[in-house]
């Protein structure tokens, strides 16, 4: 397998203040032979606070082995709520769906099968992409679309209204967002006959993210008449992941995830910044990592019944998307 990473931005290109030395990144798990393949880019969840190393390699290297070129995505979050990210997330995907499509060759991708798997944050950040692709222009590649052939969105956060994760729309957009702002970002209110088709699934027993809100971007997209497929299973908590064994025993691979994490314990290791009481407790996770608490990462249980999902998406998307 082709290991690689790649920065998505040139330094005069990125400026969110509270990035701690962390820029945007792809990570390549890319087959050797040079055919075409089609394309999953895997956005794990976080709460627009960090980016879950339990969704990123471990799913990149699961749909690799069903014969798709994957990349994993780092993008940018707001662990200390010192700036609202706004549009910064969707730009660095949006950058990432473009480098991917221009350099199909080098990447020996099919530019026409570029499907997003985004997990709980990461999926409304995939579905923002699904539905804004058209409003982030691009200097560097000014001709080459950002639209999605297809998302995967994983137990997601959707909407901003009575269902809403909340925190989300805060490490977002901050304490104090405008209606239009919140509008925007509630997904199941933007989708238009330009929407990606897309493939959901979550459990009814998600205690972080309502169940209603996958619910709500199904029917937004049946009454669009936009192409999808939607499963709930009956139980499991919030951040399955692939729910396998893998997943259940903690290997989820390389922690690259927490880039950005790393830069700020490092930040308050050196002084230069304070950190709110209520997010020490997980910053020293990272910041005292031999004296870490186990819990941060609890061990969990594998779900049968859920972990077929990948399978699912994968015929979902050979049969819908390319």
């Amino acid at each position: 397998m082709r290991y690689e990473r790649i920065n998505i931005w040139e330094e005069n290109e990125y400026s969110y203040s509270a990035a701690f030395g962390f820029r945007p990144n792809l990570r390549t798990y890319l087959h050797e032979d040079t055919d075409a393949k089609p394309c999953v880019l895997v956005i794990p969840g976080g709460g627009y606070r960090m980016v879950s190393p339990t969704e990123g390699e471990i799913v990149a290297k699961c749909f690799n082995s069903k014969g798709y070129q994957a990349f994993v995505g780092t993008y940018t979050t707001n662990f200390l709520g010192l700036e609202p990210l706004r549009l910064q997330p969707l730009k660095d995907i949006a950058r990432m769906v473009r480098l991917i499509r221009a350099g199909a060759d080098e990447f020996h991708v099919n530019p026409d099968q570029i499907v997003l798997c985004g997990f709980s944050a990461g999926a409304h950040l995939c579905g923002s992409l699904c539905v804004h692709w058209q409003d982030i222009q691009d200097s560097l590649y000014p001709s080459v679309s950002a639209r999605p052939d297809g998302a995967i969105l994983s137990y997601p956060v959707i909407t901003s209204g009575e269902s809403a994760h909340r925190d989300s729309f805060t490490a977002l957009l901050g304490d104090h967002p405008s209606e239009e702002e919140l509008t925007y970002m509630s997904l199941e209110k933007q989708v238009t006959k330009e929407t990606s088709p897309i493939f959901l699934w979550q459990t009814v027993t998600d205690e972080l993210v309502p169940v209603e809100n996958s619910y709500l971007m199904a029917m937004a997209l049946k009454k669009t008449g936009i192409s999808f497929e939607h499963h709930v299973f009956p139980k499991g908590k919030h951040g399955l992941s692939l729910a396998n064994e893998d997943w259940a025993e903690g290997r989820f691979g390389e922690p690259y995830a927490l880039e950005q994490m790393m830069g700020i314990a490092d930040a308050v290791k050196n002084g230069e910044i304070e950190v709110p009481q209520e997010a020490l407790g997980f910053l020293n996770f990272f910041v005292h990592p031999e004296a870490a608490d186990a819990s941060v990462f609890p061990a969990s249980s594998p779900v049968k019944e859920v972990s077929v999902w990948p399978d699912l998406a994968d015929v979902w998307m050979r049969e819908n998307c390319f």
